[in-house]
């Protein structure tokens, strides 16, 4: 069975200049981190054949003694480049397509492996050339020459380094803008300028803030709430949003002029358990819940006072990416036997695909000229939440498994505390939606669980 994947992003950039770069597979390793070198055995050109090395010591050594030669066998100039590689009773196709759009090219990477051992060779190979994709198409649009314009808008992204933080900063820089990650520690491994600080207190990290054109500050820095609900854990969850948002207001409030752009992060999960109540921006708090009302509550309070022109509070549901852990782990337990519905199943799931999210966010920045959106609190999710049991049966579906029996919530919560997590994220859940965004035209790109597990999982 062929098992394919897709990645997509815009660049701006026109499509021959970012051809220069994909017609060129020995620059391969240049803008993907998870090859070391390519060689190629002749001039670029249909059945021309070459050698690629994997990163990693074990990768290197095995791929390098034991693969044969790669071939190119689609070559379209200025849009298509694919290269097939033997795999041990399989093979694995590699496509690049470029297609102009207004303002630049999108670029699409397909993926894809044939054969009996396509499963693992995706498991073992996948990982290594889709990891961080966005990120590796920042890289491509740098090394096709993209330049921030004279009126970019600098984006200041604190929490920069977690997974929804690479995919703004990818894909602000693939558009054209400044961007600058203010992170406790600096990865070498990203493509972007890097400022530290502790994300408690102003310091030197404030010249980030000023810059001679707009200036707009993304705040996702927190703890991860993948975690034991304990006293210290949800105390930690809450100090590490509150006092990294008030760092920033106190640090907004040194600048002589106010922040143009502010999209400040928050949670659907602030209305905790929500039942059957239908959450939108002006549905009322619960009262007295420690997590995650309680973390969420004085997370969105300590952005009070913030000196900004336009402002969004971001309430993000379940946001659905190949790489991100909410999948990621749901799509493990499926694969496992485990994918019937958790708990009473009845608990609703709302959430939102990776490219929706992206196109808020661009909105809330001021970068689509198509919507304009309101200051204040703003819903990511989209239309059509879905009860868990329905997520499930989907899951199924799309990973091609059989019914499998319900996880009772007495087992859910023991294997909980193996897993070092907190049951409440798959027995609670709430049907948000925005009111908002109905209101401003907002369109989903993709609207229903089928159409983004369709787009998000291997085919």
């Amino acid at each position: 069975m062929a098992r394919t994947t897709l990645y997509t992003q815009f660049i701006a950039l026109p499509t021959e200049l970012v051809w220069e770069v994909v017609a060129d597979p020995t620059r391969w390793a240049e803008w993907n981190p998870g090859v070391t070198s390519v060689r190629l055995h002749g001039p670029v050109a249909v059945g021309t054949t070459g050698d690629y090395l994997p990163r990693g010591r074990v990768f290197e050594t095995l791929h390098g003694r034991t693969a044969p030669p790669f071939v190119i066998s689609t070559l379209v100039p200025g849009r298509e480049l694919s290269i097939e590689q033997p795999e041990p009773v399989g093979r694995m196709r590699l496509t690049w397509t470029l297609t102009p759009r207004d303002g630049g090219t999108e670029i699409t990477q397909r993926l894809t492996f044939t054969g009996p051992s396509a499963p693992i060779a995706r498991m073992v190979v996948g990982p290594l050339l889709e990891t961080d994709a966005r990120v590796t198409f920042a890289r491509l649009a740098q090394l096709a020459g993209i330049e921030p314009a004279a009126k970019a808008l600098t984006v200041v992204i604190a929490g920069g380094t977690g997974a929804l933080g690479k995919h703004i900063a990818a894909d602000l820089t693939c558009r054209g803008h400044r961007v600058t990650i203010l992170t406790r520690r600096r990865d070498a491994e990203l493509p972007f300028n890097q400022v530290e600080w502790d994300g408690r207190s102003v310091g030197n990290w404030v010249a980030a803030l000023r810059n001679p054109g707009p200036t707009a500050i993304v705040n996702l820095a927190g703890k991860l709430v993948d975690c034991r609900p304990t006293k210290r854990n949800v105390d930690e969850l809450r100090r590490s949003r509150v006092d990294s948002t008030r760092a920033l207001v106190d640090a907004a409030g040194t600048l002589n002029a106010p922040i143009d752009y502010w999209v400040q992060a928050s949670t659907t999960a602030i209305w905790s358990d929500a039942g059957e109540t239908r959450c939108v921006e002006t549905t009322p708090l619960p009262v007295g819940l420690p997590q995650m009302t309680g973390v969420a509550e004085p997370w969105e309070r300590a952005f009070d006072g913030a000196k900004a022109t336009h402002s969004t509070i971001l309430r993000t549901s379940i946001v659905l990416d190949p790489q991100a852990p909410a999948l990621k782990r749901l799509g493990q337990l499926t694969k496992a036997g485990l994918g019937g519905r958790v708990g009473p199943g009845d608990q609703w799931f709302s959430w939102i695909h990776i490219e929706d999210w992206l196109a808020i966010v661009r909105a809330a920045l001021g970068l689509d000229p198509q919507i304009t959106l309101p200051n204040g609190i703003l819903v990511a999710a989209t239309n059509f939440p879905v009860r868990n049991q329905d997520l499930m049966a989907a899951l199924r579906t799309h990973l091609h498994r059989p019914p499998a029996p319900p996880t009772p919530t007495p087992i859910l919560k023991i294997g909980a505390v193996f897993l070092r997590t907190d049951p409440a994220l798959a027995l609670t859940g709430r049907h948000a939606t925005s009111a908002v965004l109905r209101a401003t035209g907002f369109t989903f790109r993709y609207p229903t669980l089928n159409e983004a597990l369709t787009d998000l999982l291997p085919r």
